[in-house]
Parts: C-alpha cells; sequence; structure tokens
C-alpha cells in the first residue's frame, strides 16, 4: 500500500456528493393495497432542489451555488382483488437516486450520479376484520457514475508532502510517488468510474390495523435491504488507468416504516409516517481508488429518520385536496 498516502486528503472533499438525507427518492405506496375494488395509480413528480453551501476558506472559500440537479419521478401502481381476502399489487418507481454536480469553484467538475429502477410485487391477505398482513418482492436495479477533476486530487496529493522535504536519501516511496503525481500533467489525475447495471431482490413484510368507522389505518412496513455486486469501470490517467476493469459491492439500506391516517372531523384526515433508513451501510468503494487509498470515494455516516405529516379533505364525491 505503498500509495495509499497520496489521495487521502481527497476523501474530506468528495463525502459531499452524498446527500445528507440519504438517496430516497420515491418507494412503494403500499396505500393502494387498501384501496376498494381493483385499482390503478399514476404518479408523477418533478423537483427542483435547491442545495449549496460556501467553500472552505483554503481553498478560496465562496458559494458553491446550487449542487443538486432537478429530476423527475414516475411511479405505477396497481392492484387487483383475488379473493375476498387476498389482494395482490403491483409497483414501478425509482426508489433511490441522486444527481450532483459542482459548476463554479475549486470543486467544478466533482459529479455524482445515481439512477435505480425498482419492481415490486405484493400480496395482502385479510387475517381478521380490523387486522391485514402483507408481504412479497422487490427486484432494484441501479448503477452509479462519479467524477473527480484533476484539480481535488492534486491538492489532496499535495498537502500530504511535507514543506520541506526530508533530508533523508532515497525519500520514502510514497512520497515519492505523491511528487511525481503532483507534476504529472494537466488533466492526469482526473478520476472517473462508472457502473455496469446490477440488480438485486429483496423483500418486504408488514402488518396494518384499520378501524374505518373512523378512517384509522395504522401500518408497520420492513423492506430487507440488498447488496449490488457491480462491475466498473475505472480512469485515472496518472496512473495507466484506462477503463480499467474491476468489481465491488454497495450495500442498500434496510428500512421500517410507520405509516398513519384517522379522521379527526367529517371529511378530514390526518395522515403521515415515521420511517427509518440503514443508511450508514452505504459506501462507494471502487477496487482501483480504494486500492490507492485505502477508503471510500464516498458514503454516508448515519442513518436516516424521516418524517412527514399531513391533512386531506374531501370537498366533493369528486375532488379531495392535500397539504402535507
Amino acid at each position: 500500500m505503498k500509495n495509499a498516502i497520496v489521495l487521502g486528503s481527497v476523501l474530506l472533499l468528495t463525502t459531499s456528493i452524498a446527500q445528507a438525507g440519504g438517496l430516497d427518492r420515491a418507494g412503494n405506496a403500499y396505500s393502494v393495497l387498501f384501496e376498494d375494488g381493483n385499482y390503478a395509480q399514476l404518479s408523477f413528480s418533478s423537483t427542483t432542489p435547491d442545495v449549496s453551501g460556501d467553500f472552505p476558506d483554503v481553498v478560496g472559500g465562496g458559494s458553491t451555488k446550487n449542487m443538486a440537479n432537478s429530476y423527475t419521478s414516475l411511479g405505477f401502481a396497481l392492484k387487483y382483488g383475488i379473493t375476498d381476502k387476498i389482494d395482490l399489487a403491483v409497483f414501478l418507481n425509482q426508489p433511490f437516486g441522486a444527481d450532483a454536480e459542482y459548476t463554479t469553484g475549486f470543486y467544478e467538475g466533482l459529479t455524482a450520479i445515481w439512477e435505480s429502477n425498482q419492481a415490486a410485487a405484493v400480496v395482502k391477505y385479510q387475517a381478521a376484520p380490523r387486522i391485514a398482513v402483507y408481504g412479497g418482492l422487490r427486484a432494484v436495479r441501479s448503477k452509479a457514475e462519479i467524477m473527480i477533476p484533476d484539480q481535488l486530487i492534486r491538492a489532496g496529493i499535495a498537502s500530504q508532502i511535507p514543506d520541506p522535504l526530508p533530508s533523508i536519501n532515497p525519500l520514502p516511496d510514497a512520497l515519492q510517488t505523491a511528487i511525481a503525481l503532483v507534476q504529472s500533467p494537466d488533466g492526469a489525475l482526473g478520476y472517473s468510474a462508472e457502473t455496469d447495471q446490477n440488480t438485486q431482490v429483496g423483500y418486504i413484510i408488514g402488518a396494518t390495523y384499520e378501524r374505518p368507522e373512523i378512517a384509522l389505518r395504522v401500518a408497520l412496513t420492513y423492506e430487507s435491504g440488498l447488496t449490488h455486486d457491480f462491475g466498473s469501470s475505472e480512469t485515472l490517467p496518472a496512473i495507466g488507468a484506462d477503463s480499467a476493469k474491476g468489481t465491488f459491492d454497495i450495500e442498500m439500506p434496510q428500512s421500517v416504516t410507520l405509516d398513519f391516517q384517522s379522521g379527526v372531523a367529517a371529511d378530514t384526515l390526518v395522515f403521515g409516517s415515521v420511517r427509518w433508513s440503514e443508511w450508514s451501510v452505504w459506501e462507494v468503494r471502487p477496487s482501483i481508488y480504494e486500492s490507492l487509498t485505502g477508503d471510500r470515494v464516498t458514503g454516508l455516516d448515519n442513518d436516516v429518520y424521516t418524517y412527514r405529516l399531513g391533512v386531506g379533505r374531501r370537498v366533493s364525491d369528486d375532488l379531495s385536496v392535500f397539504a402535507p
């Protein structure tokens, strides 16, 4: 691991690529399981996030400007009654995603993209008038891209070189390597990695308690984690890596969600959810990058808790409005 010193400080710079709230986007709407009769739902959303901050003074300071690109989400759900007690639902959506790009300042060119698609099939069984259980499988296909610009890696290496140099001859191998890399041509230290698409399967289990007379429903859902086994292509010209092939794993989080709703007045409903996702297991460690640094490109250190609360009101038999 003689090269482990040379890229270490870049890790602090790339960690900000990952969103603080994880990569959660649009998951399965399990409430579809409780709609009357056969039911289909099509959803669309467009999100324009505004995520910005300030560069450290050591790299010149100033605003990063917005580094999160807009994205759209499409979802489809279909519920079909098999018997009086058994229902089947199918879901299609994009559960995880990221599209981050620094367009100005010292981090300009630092980019991360995560794309995913999910298909899930869930069966609900009405075990008692007020109690139902459900479970099924979900398949998630994902791919990722990351780019770290030359100036970031070059600055990370330079920060590891002591000034003045130690008065020993020869210099340690790692220090000689660092000096040679800093002196490499412009652009030679730009790093990029891209994964192939990979599909993995997890499972879903849940249970609900209902009191229809007051529109009360409480549902607890568990979604298992899964581990993507990605084939990858990495490029770092300074060490002769040009679309070098490798493999690495990325673990996706398990989650537990508590959904609830209750009528509070005529035609008025309060609803919400509490969700825990184990995003602390998510790390991006491409094989060549890790062999050089001994560490990850990016990741999340903490699990994520998400809270949602809203109010809905029925205006007429054909129109309802909701305020999250």
